[in-house]
């Protein structure tokens, strides 16, 4: 088989996507007073339709006005929490060798180019998010007695999102506070839709998931060493080392480094193929990095299965405590436990009756989930980044005019404006050069 047949198809499509472009272009159908338009290297598709919803949607004023408002505090603390993150990001770049800096890729956060977001599941995520967040700035601006032109899909070789088209005339002339709630609606439509995706998950997982045993999860065998020779597996679920429990990793490293290089042990643990618990002998190895140690051969899991069932239902409730369990859910991707599939899917059973389908079918809707909750967080956070032409660039561009109108009462509307554009605009600058910092400077140090 072609180990480049992946890449050619997709070239074949950017380039069937661009000859399309320029058919479209050369036939004047094409342009900025045209039903398509071009935002990029994207394919714009606009229609008025729709707009009679928004309407309907949009006619609770006072409740939408209270949403919106939510919306706008909330913004304000996603875009302290984003930009103390970048802060954060920079100074510990200063501090890491740079063959642990992150790839340029990993700045994007786009499905099949970001290393760690899968394709499949990630798109689905991406346009599902975009979708729901310009369709709450939609109904918040009719909401508001702002105007929308129009309505449409986003396009680049396959639909990557959609959006709604504020009338910028309306936008300009509305008061700063309606203005505000229509900017900030995305971003809380995104925080929302974290909240709920992560409540499916934490419900699907607690009804039907359980850790095949309480144990340290092991991710891989080296071949020729003692886990191999006694046939453990990538799956299988260590639960004792000489007797002594290994309910976590901490556990089962200090079992281990109590062993030496020829010793003998006694071995606990639950295996995948047999799908039962098995107590072995095992006569250990020479480790290659502290020589004399007893060496098993397998690479485990950080978070044990029990672990990675608390995550997925409730990481507030971690027994490293609550900030430990939040970072673990946001980190599950870089650890390699999500999506989970192949060997952390055998760390569980699956019963009742969402197990159906079986395991693999119940994993596919459950990571599903996970990366819908995921990638609305990160679209929330990333939006209200105070960087124009973001919603957090306009938030904070009001934000400044707000706080300057407090303290400059003889300022007049127009210098307040200009205040606040360039304080956006050094904002946006300072938020370019965080983001660029921190794969720069650990190759220049």
């Amino acid at each position: 088989m072609n180990p480049y047949l992946g890449y050619e198809i997709a070239l074949g499509l950017i380039a069937a996507y661009f000859l399309v472009l320029y058919v479209l272009h050369r036939t004047g159908r094409l342009g900025p007073d045209r039903a398509l338009t071009l935002f990029g290297p994207a394919l714009m598709t606009k229609t008025k339709r729709g707009r009679s919803a928004l309407d309907r949607w949009g006619r609770f004023q006072r409740f939408w006005s209270v949403v919106g408002d939510v919306g706008i505090a909330l913004a304000a603390i996603a875009m302290a929490t984003i930009f103390l993150l970048l802060l954060f990001g920079a100074i510990i770049s200063t501090r890491i060798p740079s063959s642990e800096a992150p790839s340029v890729n990993e700045a994007l956060g786009l499905p099949g180019i970001n290393p760690i977001i899968p394709l499949g599941y990630g798109i689905v995520a991406l346009v599902v998010g975009i979708v729901l967040h310009e369709l709450m700035h939609g109904i918040l601006a009719r909401s508001q007695k702002i105007g929308v032109k129009s309505l449409g899909i986003l396009w680049f070789v396959v639909p990557i999102g959609a959006f709604v088209e504020q009338d910028d005339t309306d936008m300009n002339a509305a008061p700063r506070r309606p203005r505000d709630r229509v900017a900030a609606a995305g971003v809380l439509a995104n925080f929302a839709l974290t909240v709920i995706f992560f409540v499916a998950m934490s419900v699907v997982v607690s009804s039907a998931v359980t850790p095949t045993a309480n144990g340290v999860g092991i991710a891989y065998v080296e071949p020729n060493t003692p886990a191999a020779n006694a046939s453990l597996a990538g799956g299988d679920v260590i639960t004792a080392v000489n007797g002594t429990s290994t309910p976590t990793l901490n556990a089962f490293e200090n079992a281990l480094a109590l062993t030496k290089k020829g010793e003998t042990i006694a071995l606990a643990y639950y295996s995948a193929s047999l799908g039962r618990s098995v107590a072995i002998s095992i006569t250990l190895a020479d480790s290659p990095t502290v020589p004399g140690r007893g060496y098993l051969g397998v690479a485990v899991d950080s978070i044990t299965p029990a672990e990675l069932k608390q995550v997925f239902v409730w990481p507030l409730g971690s027994s490293q405590g609550p900030y430990t369990g939040a970072v673990e859910w946001v980190v599950l991707p870089l650890a390699g436990l999500q999506p989970i599939q192949g060997t952390s899917a055998e760390y569980f059973h699956v019963t009742g009756p969402l197990a159906a389908g079986g395991s693999a079918t119940f994993w596919i809707g459950a990571n599903l989930l996970y990366w819908l909750a995921w990638m609305n967080f990160l679209l929330g956070l990333s939006n209200a980044l105070p960087l124009f032409p973001l919603d957090g660039g306009l938030l904070f561009r009001d934000y400044v005019a707000s706080i300057a109108a407090r303290l400059k009462r003889g300022w007049t509307a127009a210098r307040l404006d200009q205040f606040a554009t360039r304080a956006t605009a050094v904002s946006s600058v300072l938020v370019l050069v965080l983001l660029v910092w921190q794969f720069i400077v650990p190759h220049l140090i």
